[in-house]
């Protein structure tokens, strides 16, 4: 499916609402309609491109009147493309609902019913956006691109200059809207293969019946459809750099195949016989945890050691402190000047709110954000509670269970915990709570000495035998 005009998919169960918008707004985008979470992934395998923009509805099928599948949907477009622009367009617009949909990634969020024709200058706007954000990562590419002075963020650009020009594969990871793809680029261009192609492929984003020809190429008639021959990503690629995004959402039947690459070099085109060499480099980005996904037997171990030869880690926003200032200030400059507004500035007051927030969604949030207040408060100063406003601030509990550090001699604080825990959960196990924290300190262990059992033994302060069969004990679980 070819579209000239940029496209909008609408995911929303309700005829009434697809028509009438699709009647008005097919004058400016190519309208697609999905009434569930499953029509939209058929409907993203036959688009050849990702679409440009979306609306969803938090109600769908098969629970209308929870949010959850629609903030399921968004996450699952985020994942097929990170640059599209996302708009809610729900009923259920309780501040909860709004605020965890931005925080997912969405750019906005409408209340039913609404205005179509502001509803169509708020997707054009958006479409301005997105146009102008592919004009900064084409920028991007002539530096690093990676903006920030914590600790966090130069250990990182330390790392990429060590590793940039090593052929073995690197695997970033890191939680969703932290920067993956942008850190994938900068082992590009930092590298001896700048001049080479670099290639990006979304493996969740790919259909699995066609991802082995997306990947490896196919000769004429090698099946139905296949009326001439079509190289590969990997063919493409050529001796540049090949990003595997999402790569935990690979078929496991190509797992298989790719090892292969990453042994000897070596693939097939689908339907010939004749070996293929690949001199790419292999850089793959994940926010899943794989070593949990390998004991679950859903990705491959050998495949999983040869693609971490080097592991690099996105830090979270929430751990890089002033550089959230930074972040904020770049932004603002930049999107100011594309869309041509004035910037807003923040009171002292806010300026520290800023700081504080968590930023669940990371960048992405942090982005969105900042386009909203402009949009808002364009030559404005913005006070703390207007600031407020746009964060998602209603998992204080959450953030308390999450806090940076676990301090295992504050016995009333450890209890507080236990005591919420057994409030909202019946039938807990002990046996089980005590496995389920061993298990995530040693695997935490084992990401700090990047797979070194020795120094993961030492750090938990216990015997490296000792050690072994606690890893053994929990995969056996």
């Amino acid at each position: 499916m070819v579209a000239l005009r940029p496209v909008l998919i609408i995911i929303d169960d309700d005829p009434l609402i697809t028509d009438t918008l699709h009647f008005v707004l097919s004058k400016h985008f190519e309208v697609c309609v999905a009434e569930s979470h499953a029509q939209l992934k058929s409907l993203l395998q036959q688009l050849d491109n990702p679409p440009d923009l979306a609306l969803v509805d938090l109600g769908l099928p098969p629970s209308p009147h929870t949010p959850e599948e629609g903030f399921k949907v968004i996450s699952a477009l985020l994942a097929h493309s990170s640059t599209i622009k996302i708009h809610v367009l729900s009923g259920q617009s309780d501040d909860v609902n709004v605020k965890r949909a931005l925080s997912l990634g969405a750019l906005d969020f409408i209340a039913k019913p609404c205005d179509v024709e502001k509803l169509k200058d708020m997707l054009l706007k958006a479409l301005k956006v997105k146009d102008a954000e592919l004009s900064e990562i084409n920028a991007e590419q002539d530096y690093d691109g990676l903006l920030g002075n914590s600790l966090a963020m130069q250990a990182l650009r330390m790392q990429i200059k060590q590793f940039a020009d090593s052929p073995f594969p690197v695997l970033i990871e890191g939680e969703s809207g932290s920067g993956k793809e942008l850190v994938a680029g900068s082992f590009h261009y930092s590298s001896k293969r700048i001049l080479q192609p670099y290639l990006s492929i979304n493996c969740a984003a790919i259909s699995p019946l066609l991802a082995e020809s997306i990947l490896f190429g196919h000769t004429k008639g090698a099946f139905t459809g296949a009326t001439s021959a079509h190289t590969g990503y990997f063919e493409d690629a050529s001796d540049g750099t090949l990003f595997l995004d999402e790569i935990g959402e690979l078929p496991l039947e190509l797992q298989a195949k790719l090892l292969r690459v990453l042994e000897n070099g070596e693939y097939q085109r689908i339907g010939e016989t004749q070996t293929r060499v690949s001199k790419a480099r292999i850089v793959a980005a994940t926010n899943r945890d794989l070593r949990a996904e390998v004991r679950a037997g859903k990705f491959r171990s050998d495949l999983y050691h040869r693609l971490s030869v080097f592991v690099v880690h996105v830090p979270p926003l929430r751990d890089l402190g002033e550089d959230k200032h930074l972040l904020r200030d770049h932004f603002t400059e930049f999107y100011t000047r594309q869309i041509g507004q004035a910037p807003f500035i923040l009171d002292e007051a806010a300026q520290g709110s800023w700081l504080d927030y968590k930023f669940p969604g990371n960048v992405r949030e942090l982005r969105n954000i900042t386009v909203r207040l402009i949009a808002k408060y364009s030559g404005k100063t913005i006070s703390a509670s207007q600031l407020l406003a746009e964060f998602d601030l209603t998992e204080p509990e959450l953030d308390e269970l999450n806090s940076d550090i676990l301090n295992i001699n504050d016995e009333s604080g450890l209890m507080t915990q236990a005591r919420r825990h057994l409030q909202r959960q019946v039938n807990v196990s002990l046996d089980e709570v005590l496995k389920t924290w061993e298990k995530a300190y040693i695997e935490a262990a084992m990401q700090l000495t990047h797979g070194n059992l020795s120094q993961a033994a030492k750090l938990l302060n216990v015997n490296r035998t000792t050690l072994y069969s606690r890893m053994s004990a929990t995969v056996d679980n």
